[in-house]
Order: C-alpha cells, then sequence, then structure tokens
C-alpha cells in the first residue's frame, strides 16, 4: 500500500488537496508531453508514479523554491520518458517502473534532449538522485 493511501485504496484527499495546490497543473502534464494522444495513457501512468514522491517532499517541508524545483525537473523527466518511448520502440511496451528502473538512477537522470544547460542538468540529475532513493530505500511500497 502506498504511504499516501487509506486501506480502502483511495487516495487522501488531504493529498489531493497538497498536490492541487502545489502541482495545480500536474493532472495537465500528460497532454503537454503528448506527440499525440496515444501518449495520454501512458503520462497519466507516469504522473500516478510521481504522486507518490511529490507528497513525500512536501512531507519534508522544503522552501516552496526547492520543491518547485524538484516538481519542474519531473516534469522534464516525464516529457524525456514519453519521448524515448516514441523514438526507441523497446520501450514502448515497458511499465513505467521498469522504465524509471533503466532512467533513474543513484548519480542522476536521463540526459534530457534537447539539450538543456549544464547547470539545469546538474538541477535534474539532484532530483533524480532523490526519486532514485525514495524508490528504492524510503519508500516501503517498493
Amino acid at each position: 500500500m502506498s504511504i499516501h493511501q487509506h486501506e480502502s485504496g483511495d487516495e487522501d484527499t488531504t493529498d489531493t488537496a497538497r498536490l492541487a495546490r502545489t502541482c495545480p497543473d500536474l493532472d495537465e502534464w500528460p497532454r503537454s508531453w503528448r506527440a499525440d494522444d496515444t501518449d495520454i495513457a501512458l503520462g497519466e501512468r507516469i504522473v500516478a508514479a510521481f504522486k507518490p514522491f511529490l507528497l513525500w517532499l512536501l512531507d519534508r517541508q522544503p522552501s516552496s523554491r526547492t520543491f518547485n524545483r524538484h516538481r519542474d525537473n519531473l516534469w522534464l523527466v516525464g516529457g524525456e520518458i514519453i519521448r524515448r518511448r516514441r523514438d526507441d520502440p523497446p520501450w514502448s511496451g515497458k511499465p513505467v517502473s521498469q522504465i524509471l528502473e533503466v532512467l533513474i538512477e543513484e548519480d542522476g537522470g536521463p540526459l534530457i534532449w534537447p539539450r538543456i544547460t549544464e547547470t539545469a542538468q546538474k538541477s535534474l540529475d539532484a532530483t533524480c538522485s532523490k526519486l532514485h532513493r525514495f524508490l528504492y530505500t524510503t519508500n516501503p511500497a517498493r
């Protein structure tokens, strides 16, 4: 069971409100990443995979600037997953958890294409390292 779900499986409404307040466009991410409408379902699964991490970050009460940086970096990672799925056919059938295992490493994340600045890539790598720790050390649901 996810750390932010009730035993019934329903997402805690306070968590929904927290995400709505801090990530008001989260539900729009799948549409912003899509090359065509077939990408939306995968985008929704990516968002679902990111939500527990976003809530975990909020539980640590980072500054709004720090949280926003991590949130924005996750948006980049989601877009990169969609891009790779389209450009590399073997990725198309993989579940999100398997894609994250390949892309998110202890020391960083994927190189973003088109290239971002070195500073932005270092920021993204810091977010991905934190996500990796969450997925493989902190999160008891995995």
